[in-house]
């Protein structure tokens, strides 16, 4: 067994289950269920490519099968955290200038209570704030969900927080390009407001995506936007290591 602890204090053990007998019981439970990539849909595309130039090279081989983290979501249900946005070099109050007339715009006394106020409301809801000021801003009358939506989408997916923004707010009102110069992400409230401060620019606080949202968009054929969700727990970085010279090796044995 191995076993670490992370600089949040999470401690992490890893054991290996080497019976066949188990193995085999596995996977008779799992040919009949379907998984969700809920985190890292990025990083199995590179698996696949991976996969691809392998094949190429060398053809069949250890690179045909790829390591997950697969979680019973019955038993262990995922949380999710936001993602917050910083809108670089863009000043709150040109923001509300831009914003239309069917938009509400709320004083909060704090981010926190701004965000608190969000999760009662039905559609598009965040929390703008430049460390100074902070407000909530409510999509009233469906303008921005409305700018949300591209030709071919899945509904889900324009339906979600970060498509209403970036699509909406970054691009029909404010006209900005969706580049990650120019929209910065941040994994704490904390942080996005800094990174708002230094850049003269405003912090987007989110709400975290419904799981069953993820789920919905995932159904219908979707892929979630970049930077929209945050997944915990999740394994440390580095903590399983796979090499294919390795298993190379022991298939030449």
């Amino acid at each position: 067994m191995a076993e670490a602890q992370t600089p949040d204090k999470i401690t992490h053990r890893l054991w290996a289950l080497t019976e066949p007998a188990l193995h085999e019981a596995v996977a008779e439970d799992l040919a009949g269920r379907r998984a969700l990539i809920a985190d890292g849909h990025h990083r199995y595309a590179t698996y696949r490519q991976l996969q691809e130039l392998c094949r190429g090279q060398h053809g069949p081989g250890p690179w045909d099968r790829g390591l997950t983290l697969l979680v019973d979501s019955s038993s262990y249900g995922p949380q999710v955290h936001a993602i917050h946005r910083v809108l670089v070099g863009v000043r709150l109050p040109d923001i509300l200038d831009r914003l239309g007339s069917g938009a509400t715009v709320t004083p909060v006394t704090s981010p926190a209570d701004g965000l608190s106020r969000a999760r009662e409301f039905a559609g598009f809801a965040v929390v703008l704030s430049d460390g100074e000021r902070s407000v909530l801003l409510e999509d009233a009358d469906g303008a921005l969900a409305a700018a949300a939506v591209a030709t071919g989408d899945v509904p889900a997916l324009a339906e979600l927080d970060v498509s209403v923004l970036h699509r909406g707010l970054v691009g029909a009102v404010l006209g900005l390009p969706d580049s990650v110069e120019q929209v910065g992400y941040a994994h704490s409230e904390a942080e996005a407001i800094a990174a708002a401060r230094k850049s003269g620019g405003a912090a987007v606080l989110l709400r975290p995506t419904p799981v069953a949202a993820v789920a919905a968009v995932a159904a219908a054929g979707g892929r979630m936007p970049r930077k929209s969700t945050l997944f915990t727990p999740k394994p440390a970085s580095g903590l399983v290591m796979r090499r294919f010279a390795d298993e190379q090796a022991a298939a030449a044995r």
